[in-house]
């Protein structure tokens, strides 16, 4: 489906440098103020990765005027993106994947590409950082569990890497899978989870090539850590986080919808599109507002939720004359 893609007009003056929130983040602990828990019960991870990221990455920034890969609102400072977040390979705590994600080995690290494509191949990690033209995006990234970070990502469009395979013209959808690794991920050992591993998502080929969708390899100008889905990840701004698959291996391509993990696990909760949607509500809470972090007991930093995250200029026109509530 084809449609103009229209983006808005961004201050490039609007972005705060990481070392800014760093600085502020040394403040607030020496005043005791970092002490404060993030409401959800965040522990805040003292890795030295959590504190400094990892290597610095060369990349573009886009142009400041006219440029649809920014937002007007700041970036979530580094240390609560790294602290908080979800990655069940690790634990279904929040701040599991801080303390545990380093055990994952990211190093040498291959992608497999195959299914309906006329150049089945593997990528390895060298491949992907110099082999594709790093840019900055700064997007909204709202979760499903109703509260939301603004990330400061660095990457590459998924387009770019699916065309160098060359998908054929059957190709319908794009199927996701992490890493799986036993040894290396506590949250697969347990006795209590009731995923099917590896974890899987989806998207229709349309969404997967459209110009917001971002291959992820770092935030903060830096590579990404693991606990953030190193080496590299799918962003999808305009969906809830779980379609942003992390620590991707095989992408697949299809002619039939995948099955996704949530949507197997919970399908009246959990649909294949899980676009932003302040109107369709979670059958357990409402989806109407979103607490950004970073937030306290006493400062929830509770705003409305836009529809399609504050992306519906660009893509609300892949979904026309579909039901939204029915294709949650």
């Amino acid at each position: 489906m084809s449609q103009r893609f229209s983006p808005p007009s961004i201050a490039s003056s609007e972005i705060t440098p990481e070392s800014v929130y760093l600085k502020r983040r040394d403040f607030m602990r020496a005043a005791g103020l970092a002490a404060l828990p993030l409401l959800g019960g965040a522990a805040a991870s003292t890795s030295a990765d959590v504190v400094t990221g990892g290597e610095a990455l060369v990349y573009d920034q886009p142009a400041g005027q006219g440029d649809a890969f920014r937002t007007r609102e700041p970036p979530t400072p580094f240390a609560d993106i790294t602290a908080y977040g979800n990655f069940y390979e690790f634990g279904t705590d929040k701040g599991d994947p801080a303390r545990y994600a380093h055990e994952m080995k990211v190093d040498p690290w291959s992608l497999q590409v195959d299914g309906l494509v006329r150049k089945p191949g593997t990528l390895h990690l060298e491949d992907i950082l110099s082999g594709f033209d790093l840019q900055e995006r700064i997007y909204r990234l709202r979760c499903v569990e109703a509260w939301s970070m603004v990330v400061p990502w660095v990457g590459f469009p998924l387009a770019d890497l699916l065309q160098r395979f060359e998908p054929t013209s059957e190709a319908r959808y794009v199927a996701f899978e992490t890493l799986y690794r036993r040894k290396e991920m506590p949250g697969t050992r347990s006795f209590t989870t009731t995923i099917d591993w590896p974890y899987r998502e989806g998207l229709r080929i349309d969404e997967a090539m459209h110009p917001l969708t971002l291959m992820a390899v770092g935030l903060y100008g830096k590579t990404l850590p693991n606990q953030n889905g190193a080496p590299i990840r799918l962003v999808v701004p305009w969906k809830y986080g779980f379609k942003s698959i992390k620590s991707v291996v095989r992408i697949r391509l299809t002619d039939r919808r995948p099955r996704t993990t949530w949507e197997t696990l919970a399908p009246k909760e959990y649909g294949f599109y899980a676009n932003v949607n302040p109107d369709v509500d979670h059958p357990r809470w409402s989806q109407a507002s979103e607490r950004r972090l970073p937030s306290s007991l006493f400062r929830p930093n509770r705003i409305p939720t836009q529809m399609f995250n504050g992306y519906a200029e660009q893509v609300a026109g892949l979904y026309q004359g579909m039901d939204l509530a029915r294709n949650y």
